[in-house]
């Protein structure tokens, strides 16, 4: 193997993967890290648990030292260096020295881009004023916490409602800090479906959150101390804003040196994470990648696919032809008690492009309902119809909500089927789970819709039902639960009182049914329908409608 010289700018997640893979892989090539900041390889999803204290000593987020990468990889790592430009014609980049202010250049035969996303910071005056901050990095969180340590900080302002924002919120709020979050959408959680994300709220505000939906920031203004936050219509004095707003590609670099960018500005490659540039790869937060579930070109930045994709670009160089087949969007968010959690692609995606899809709503409980601690979780599955492809999960609760998506999302990229999740032999103890894991269920559930065996209504089609009498609205939980709450229009007929009164019944009108979650709507409709009646079942029942359109 002949020796090659490689330059990696950027040495975080895809990075250090791609320096780490390549020396694995060529004992003898020359292989130099150019990172700008003071660290590489640090664990950026661990900041917001380090300025709540969760994660106590920063160094547990570093996961390499400068210093313990080269020793180990023999790779030539220069932090506070900054690579200002990239020379094509004669494969050079130029670096600035930060500390010694020295412009150099360094030659490379192949060159990787690991230049990750910097955050999206509003549009507003005010952004940069004293105890206004963003999060992305070691020295974020250093500048956050030396804040908190030298005023006295009894409010904060958090912008945006992302993944970052969130876990911002609790651990700011774990410090006794009272906190307002301010999201331009009408959502938190991209990832999630409105009716999903509306679970996600209720929580916030139980827990003491000030949440703001379809709230822009107009600007910020530091006087006398206190920080003057324009929200909508209204300005709150505050102790601190924390900007969450998302992230975009940082590729002015590429962009400079003529490579191919898509139109949101990040990097464009093929699946050997190679750019338009024979010598040049590109990976993680900076590249546009191909959505595994539509096949077409996204923007979806995440840890574990930056690190896949620096391996790629290590084996490609090292002759290895490794592909990038294409990032699915599993992730996960801790949001206080909360385990937040998808994969694939949201409703709100499928109705965009076109696709032929259904969906489905189970509550199931994290392990047997008899053995202590059980808890309930909401999970939505979404599938193609009328073939019953998987193509997207949510899951909301506490314990197993991880264990189940990632059971799903390792379904959805072995291309399975919901009649597949039937059949899928999982653990099962009282402690763990249940003999029909909620895995399993989801797949009956959605089973049962396809092959017919009962019909659905959504929640979001209940109230253009006429309530004049032509229709059958029944509400078949207790009498209990119907008294504490239902849907206008419907009367109580429980469950197991429907095979004495199918005489009050009109086989002539359509029949709607609602329980709590589903379960009990679908016995109904079985039972119904082998009597004659047109049935559907309210997909998700009283509780997602609740959730959505009521209280929880």
């Amino acid at each position: 193997m002949s020796q090659k010289r490689v330059v990696i700018v950027g040495g975080v997640a895809g990075g250090a993967s791609a320096a780490a893979r390549l020396r694995r892989l060529d004992e003898s090539a020359e292989i130099a890290i150019i990172e700008q900041g003071p660290f590489i390889s640090f664990a950026n999803c661990g900041l917001p648990y380090h300025i709540g204290g969760v994660i106590p000593d920063e160094a547990d987020l570093t996961l390499q030292t400068p210093e313990s990468f080269r020793a180990r990889f023999a790779v030539d790592v220069r932090i506070l260096q900054k690579v200002v430009s990239i020379d094509r014609m004669e494969k050079c980049v130029s670096v600035h020295n930060l500390q010694t202010d020295e412009i150099y250049s360094i030659c490379y035969d192949e060159l990787i881009l690991s230049m990750g996303a910097s955050p999206a910071l509003p549009p507003i005056s005010g952004c940069t004023a004293e105890g206004v901050f963003t999060l992305r990095s070691i020295p974020d969180t250093r500048r956050i916490l030396g804040y908190l340590e030298t005023h006295q900080v009894r409010s904060a302002v958090v912008v945006g409602g992302g993944f970052i924002g969130l876990e911002v919120c609790e651990n700011l709020a774990n410090r006794g800090i009272s906190i307002t979050l301010a999201e331009l959408s009408g959502q938190v959680m991209p990832p999630l479906d409105p009716e999903m994300a509306c679970q996600v709220h209720s929580h916030l505000r139980r827990k003491g959150v000030d949440l703001r939906l379809n709230t822009g920031i107009q600007a910020i203004q530091k006087e006398n101390g206190t920080l003057n936050v324009t929200l909508g219509s209204e300005t709150l004095k505050t102790d601190l804003v924390v900007l969450a707003a998302g992230v975009r590609p940082d590729t002015a670099l590429a962009k400079e040196a003529g490579l191919r960018l898509n139109d949101r500005g990040a990097i464009c490659v093929d699946t050997r994470m190679l750019t338009s540039d024979p010598s040049i790869y590109a990976v993680g937060d900076a590249v546009e990648i191909q959505n595994f579930v539509t096949g077409q070109a996204d923007y979806i930045p995440l840890a574990g696919p930056a690190n896949k994709q620096g391996r790629i670009a290590a084996d490609q160089i090292c002759g290895i032809d490794s592909r990038y087949t294409g990032t699915q969007g599993s992730s996960i968010a801790k949001v206080f008690e909360l385990n937040v959690a998808s994969t694939g692609i949201s409703e709100k995606v499928a109705k965009r492009l076109g696709i032929a899809y259904d969906t489905v709503y189970t509550f199931p409980a994290n392990h047997a309902t008899y053995y202590p601690g059980a808890t309930a979780m909401s999970l939505k599955l979404l599938f193609t119809r009328p073939e019953g492809k998987l193509l997207g999960a949510q899951l909301i609760g506490g314990e197993g909500v991880d264990k189940r998506c990632d059971v799903l999302a390792t379904a959805i990229r072995a291309g399975m089927t919901v009649f597949d999740l039937t059949e899928l032999e999982l653990c099962y103890a009282p402690p763990f789970g249940s003999a029909k894991d909620p895995v399993n269920m989801a797949g009956y559930v959605a089973e049962n819709l396809l092959t017919g065996k009962v019909k659905q209504i959504r929640f979001d089609q209940i109230e253009s039902l006429p309530r004049d009498g032509s229709v059958q609205l029944l509400d078949v939980r207790t009498e209990g639960e119907f008294a504490r709450g239902t849907i206008p229009g419907f009367w109580n007929l429980p469950l197991d009182s429907i095979r004495d009164s199918l005489n009050k019944l009109d086989k002539d009108k359509p029949v709607y049914v609602t329980c709590q979650v589903g379960l009990r709507g679908y016995l109904a409709a079985r039972i119904l329908m082998q009597h004659g009646f047109d049935v559907c079942n309210l997909s998700g029942g009283y509780r997602l409608w609740n959730s959505v359109f009521g209280q929880i």
